[in-house]
């Protein structure tokens, strides 16, 4: 594989990652606190149980 190959693979695999994790909403807004209503309780993490009890539960 030629170098520049390898470079636009990289930049390719950089922006995919980059455009993942920018899809997913801020904690503690309105989306982010209807996606933790539809994930199986066995799926959260302390911080999700704790932020989701600061912020989503008392709107």
């Amino acid at each position: 594989m030629s170098v520049i190959n390898k470079f636009i693979a990289s930049t390719v695999a950089i922006f995919f990652v980059i455009s993942m994790t920018a899809c997913s909403p801020e904690v503690g807004s309105d989306s982010w606190c209807m996606d933790m209503k539809e994930k199986p309780k066995a799926d959260w993490t302390s911080n999700d149980a704790k932020s989701f009890a600061q912020n989503c539960f008392f709107k």
